[in-house]
């Protein structure tokens, strides 16, 4: 008889995308580099160790987490600053430590899960102090936050990498409009975000020596390959968009991707999953997405401790980003950021920390109501 009452409904669509992944990895091995090894294996091995994590976090408990969470916080940003120091660089990005005999580890995937146990800790502790906080207390605790939060994003764009930064702000938002704090913030911070970005964008349509004079020339050019999903131009856009529109609602069949494009395994995965599947497979897959995001917001709703209640914020905001953002880019509605779509894209260190996820998620739904205080 088994000590855990898991989660049926989280386990479930897990292990239905998991055999999406592997099937869609190995029909994109068809235009992936052999150099690269057989990425579905891998991709099994992955999830293998990520079934292990997540039995440790079972046996740990979140309280463990909570309870170290600053320590985690602290290696996590000593990783990302070794990257800039001792990185491998690959395709012009120090985003990833070389280990032989394992492969590469991104330490941002795992940042983002220590970014969530800082603030959710800082929240609830936070809460604990000011049951009912002033302007003042609430003002002194964001500015808090937006150094916890700005430390390692500075030094993730520095790697750079501009996807992972944008995660570390979804979580951040998410997570500081659960807190309850006052709308006006929400509402200051958006009005100062838009006439920044404003003046920044300005510089960049119609005084473009003057922006690479102030932000550089590597700036510039991200900027221009966000904005050149507009045009729908680009070889990766091109042959994504060619794939999915000739697959009808049936698709071309298992191992029938019938277009190269670039990055087919990892951010494009979508398009080599629905060139196979066609609309229909499409449809099965985001009513699993679906499926599994209504069940952590039923997790939400439940009675549990305000700190489980703010992860559960930064998770839910994290993952709908990354879904709704890497099915847009794949097929031409938002712009290309580099961002893998969650438990399908291959990536050992992406995988990991979604596994993380689990275990934490799988964690919340059987705990109950406790009070913690963390310091």
């Amino acid at each position: 008889m088994t000590k855990y009452k898991l989660n049926l409904k989280i386990l479930i669509p897990i292990f239905l995308l998991a055999i999406i992944s592997i099937i869609t990895i190995y029909s994109a091995k068809t235009y992936t580099s052999s150099t690269l090894g057989n990425l579905a294996l891998k991709q099994v091995l992955w999830y293998f160790v990520g079934i292990i994590l997540v039995v440790i976090l079972l046996r740990l408990k979140n309280e463990y987490l909570y309870r170290h969470t600053w320590f985690l916080y602290i290696v996590g940003n000593i990783l990302l600053l070794g990257l800039l120091l001792f990185g491998t660089p690959i395709n012009n990005s120090k985003c990833w430590y070389t280990i032989p005999g394992i492969g590469s580890i991104q330490p941002s995937e795992f940042m983002k899960i220590f970014l969530m146990l800082t603030l959710a800790t800082m929240i609830h502790n936070f809460r604990d102090d000011f049951s009912q906080p002033d302007v003042k207390q609430e003002f002194i605790f964001i500015l808090k936050t937006l150094i916890i939060v700005l430390i390692p994003s500075v030094l993730t764009f520095l790697q750079p990498d501009t996807g992972a930064v944008i995660i570390y702000l979804i979580i951040y938002f998410s997570m500081m409009f659960a807190s309850g704090i006052r709308i006006r913030w929400f509402v200051g911070a958006f009005l100062a975000l838009a006439i920044i970005l404003g003046i920044i964008l300005g510089l960049y349509f119609f005084q473009e020596k003057i922006f690479i004079q102030i932000f550089g020339s590597s700036i510039y050019y991200r900027l221009d390959r966000i904005f050149a999903w507009k045009s729908g131009s680009g070889l990766q856009l091109e042959n994504a968009l060619a794939a999915i529109g000739s697959a009808g609602f049936f698709g071309h069949g298992f191992n029938q991707t019938p277009i190269y494009f670039p990055e087919s395994s990892t951010d494009f995965i979508f398009a080599v999953y629905a060139s196979n599947f066609g609309l229909l497979g499409v449809i099965i897959l985001l009513a699993i997405i679906l499926f599994l995001d209504f069940n952590i917001i039923q997790i939400a709703r439940r009675k549990i401790i305000d700190t489980d209640k703010y992860i559960l914020a930064g998770i839910l905001g994290m993952l709908i980003f990354q879904q709704v953002q890497n099915i847009g880019m794949t097929v031409g509605l938002l712009p290309i950021t580099g961002i893998t779509l969650p438990f399908v894209s291959y990536g050992g260190s992406s995988l990991l920390s979604y596994m993380l996820i689990v275990g934490i998620l799988l964690n919340i739904s059987m705990e109950k109501t406790r009070h913690y205080k963390y310091r």
